[in-house]
């Protein structure tokens, strides 16, 4: 199983592109959510550390981002929580998808929470900061003040677009990034039967 990473800015489209290789996708995104819904203890967790701003089942995103906005060690306090979930998450999600040829992790702190391994192969995508913004807008929950508190707890893009091994450039489009995608998996598996 060929393990791909994919970085790059918050609502540079990492999930879109993830998708668009056709292989199984671990979106840790997702998956936290699915624990803000449906883990009572993750809720029971969280309220007993940040018991003024979680106080309800399920747990619902303007609770969070409260706590997140009030004080800046509530965001650490929260992922140390979450971490360890998604860490259970992912190990079970690689032991499901083991068979598979290549398996994609579309995890927003996979270098920072260092979830990745030293053979995985990391994509870049890159996009103009104007569809970034514009593609964040569309989002239900969009605050400005809460993605910059989240880009402060990552590496920088610069550091992410330097350990990685290929860049897809976004354009938004399914057509802009299958072509890339196919050259990318092309490339992988002529190394791969070379060595």
């Amino acid at each position: 199983m060929i393990r791909i990473g994919i970085l790059g800015d918050i609502g540079s489209g990492k999930s879109f592109v993830a998708k668009n290789f056709g292989y199984p996708v671990f979106n840790a995104d997702y998956e936290v959510l699915k624990l803000y819904q449906k883990n009572r203890n993750v809720y029971k967790k969280l309220k007993k550390i940040l018991p003024e701003y979680i106080y309800e089942f399920p747990i619902n995103k303007i609770q969070l981002s409260n706590a997140i906005l009030a004080n800046n060690s509530n965001l650490k306090k929260i992922i140390t929580i979450v971490h360890k979930e998604i860490r259970k998450k992912l190990k079970f999600f690689l032991n499901k998808n083991k068979n598979k040829k290549f398996v994609i992790l579309d995890i927003p702190l996979l270098l920072e929470n260092k979830l990745n391994k030293k053979k995985d192969i990391l994509v870049f995508v890159e996009s103009r900061k104007k569809d970034i913004l514009k593609n964040l807008k569309k989002r239900k929950n969009f605050n400005l003040l809460l993605i910059n508190k989240f880009k402060k707890i990552q590496l920088s893009l610069a550091y992410k677009k330097k350990e990685s091994k290929f860049i897809i450039t976004n354009k938004f489009t399914k057509n802009s990034v299958k072509n890339e995608i196919i050259n990318i998996i092309k490339v992988i598996k002529n190394e791969r039967s070379r060595s």
